[in-house]
């Protein structure tokens, strides 16, 4: 099997998908490039913000999940999603308008050799954004140029994902033997060691650190969480010798899934983080132009006849 190809997307959950667009496009100047459903419940929104097509490894997604509790955060979790912008100087940029629309958030810091500035969406989703300035391997995408944010300053795609977990040596396990990730450095976080571990090209759209935390209850998941990561595979083949490989080790697994805009593996790890292997395409434009991406409520073809029941079922929310 070729190396995974760094990250693919994150997806989380939210409560509220009118003011969850309105963080990710108006706010943070992500593209809405896919209006569709959770494909396991139909009845609920599943929304995609990327880059100006949604290129993989820029897509970070939400699960609309209505009443949803407020996270309670723990270990056995994704404890934060980092965001690429293009250099330090961006952060700069990023700390005044996070400021200005009165968005919690830290201060510039230096983690792991590299300069990030930590904060949070109005759900408390636990976010950052790295500077990509002196980032050398997995490339970033390119912002949309209708974004409120200046392309000079826009996210440019999924940085470095964090996971919070009580035996961290059982996951850097699966990292390193099942999925071929190689160890590349460590460093100290809230008094706590960090492992970083990098595949394919590397930098900051290819890395996992697992942070080690004894002491802390199990997370439990609501709005502001995290559901999954997923990783990127080249192409469908490479995803069918994936899953015989993932079954062969005896995990609990989905086997082959058909997500029409791409198709995936998932499993469990041994800390319970939940891990996506996804193909890289064919991505948002088979049901959409690149010019309407995300305006209109986009459903795969085999839910195609479900249509008007689905979006009886939907609140409307405007994206046009």
């Amino acid at each position: 099997m070729n190396a995974l190809r760094g990250i693919h997307h994150v997806s989380a959950l939210t409560a509220n998908a009118k003011d969850n667009l309105y963080f990710y496009t108006t706010i943070l100047g992500m593209r809405l490039v896919k209006k569709t459903v959770n494909q396991d419940d139909t009845s609920v929104y599943h929304l995609f913000y990327a880059d100006e097509r949604g290129n993989p490894g820029t897509d970070l997604t939400f699960f609309e999940i209505p009443h949803a509790a407020k996270t309670k955060e723990g270990t056995h979790s994704i404890s934060q999603t980092s965001l690429r912008v293009p250099n330090d100087h961006s952060l700069n940029y990023w700390i005044n308008r996070l400021h200005e629309y009165d968005v919690e958030h830290g201060e510039i810091t230096t983690n792991n050799g590299r300069k990030t500035l930590n904060f949070r969406d109005f759900e408390g989703q636990r976010l950052q954004f790295i500077s990509d300035e002196n980032n050398i391997g997995v490339p970033g995408g390119t912002p949309w140029e209708k974004s409120p944010v200046p392309r000079d300053k826009g996210i440019i795609g999924l940085g470095p994902i964090r996971l919070t977990v009580p035996k961290p040596t059982k996951t850097h396990a699966v990292l390193k033997d099942v999925l071929g990730f190689t160890e590349t450095s460590r460093y100290e976080l809230e008094g706590t060691d960090v492992v970083v571990f990098s595949t394919g090209d590397g930098g900051n759209g290819a890395e996992v650190h697992v942070q080690a935390s004894i002491d802390l209850p199990t997370e439990r998941p609501g709005r502001g969480s995290v559901h999954h990561v997923a990783f990127r595979v080249d192409n469908e083949e490479e995803l069918r010798k994936w899953v015989e490989h993932i079954q062969s080790l005896g995990f609990i697994n989905s086997g082959f899934v058909e997500r029409y805009y791409f198709r995936s593996l998932y499993f469990r790890e041994s800390n319970g983080i939940l891990f996506e292997l996804a193909t890289d395409g064919p991505g948002f434009e088979g049901d959409e132009s690149f010019d309407t991406l995300g305006e209109n409520l986009a459903l795969p073809p085999f839910f195609e006849d479900q249509r008007e029941e689905i979006e009886a079922k939907l609140k409307p929310l405007h994206t046009k």
